[in-house]
């Protein structure tokens, strides 16, 4: 299948690494000239030095917060002007910290919600006016979370749900403009997020991380954790011209763990 990716202009945030990254080598690798974005300088020089050996599309970076209004505003008009346009925007961010209701302050909410959800709305506007005239496709990268709640995890439970309701009017809004957008949720994923969340049961238990990570598995139907490179691969259909259709979805790519319909 032609991905029709060649030469296409992407921003890929938070894709120093993890499932940003794979996401980013995905479109570089089908042709799409990619911008690299996160707070580690240092990472995403390393991440364009071993995307650019793709042998694919250009790869570039910018170091920017995506927490910061301003840090967005330069990012998108970086991306303007070393691209010409942008025609696929991956909004992303890392997970925000695990914890209870009771154990989580005013900080900790607003932290959230700056991370998980305004910043989605600030690259998605940032975007529009590059997008408006010859059309384009987003993501919203979100989690298991919008379909069913995570026990320990009530600020993703709270945010990323805000993002799926936020993508579904979008998808009405923007469809005159030929701008498709859609939800994707990750479920349980090889990345460093995971092992954070695993980790942190396996000290709450009193257990070897082993014993946590076997446990998770196997309420896997597939029983195995996913990988970044299988996923990206999902997330890529919904960026590429191959998808003319799919607007205000959400796919969840979990090996079958959630159980909603």
């Amino acid at each position: 299948m032609d991905l029709h990716l060649t030469n296409r202009k992407a921003l890929v945030a938070a894709s120093s690494s993890g499932l940003g990254k794979a996401i980013a080598a995905q479109l570089v690798a089908e042709g799409a000239d990619v911008m690299l974005v996160s707070r580690n300088e240092s990472k995403l020089a390393e991440a364009r030095e071993e995307l650019a050996k793709l042998g694919g599309g250009r790869v570039e970076y910018t170091v920017a917060d995506v927490k910061d209004k301003g840090d967005v505003e330069k990012l998108l008009q970086r991306t303007g002007e070393l691209f010409g346009r942008i025609d696929i925007l991956v909004c992303n961010s890392g997970g925000p910290p695990a914890g209870k209701f009771e154990e989580l302050t005013d900080e900790d909410w607003e932290h959230a919600f700056h991370l998980n959800l305004l910043s989605y709305v600030r690259m998605i506007r940032g975007a529009l006016p590059y997008m408006k005239e010859l059309g384009g496709h987003i993501v919203n990268m979100t989690s298991t979370s919008i379909k069913q709640p995570i026990p320990g995890l009530v600020l993703s439970n709270t945010f990323r749900t805000g993002v799926a309701g936020l993508t579904k009017t979008l998808s009405q809004e923007l469809a005159p403009y030929g701008i498709l957008i859609n939800t994707v949720a990750p479920g349980r994923i090889e990345t460093d997020r995971i092992v954070q969340l695993d980790s942190k049961k396996a000290e709450q238990q009193g257990v070897p991380l082993e014993q946590i990570q076997e446990r998770s598995q196997a309420e896997i139907p597939l029983g195995r954790y996913g990988t970044p490179e299988e996923f990206a691969k999902a997330v890529v259909f919904l960026l590429s011209g191959a998808n003319t259709y799919l607007t205000g979805t959400t796919l969840v790519v979990d090996g079958g763990l959630v159980q909603a319909l």
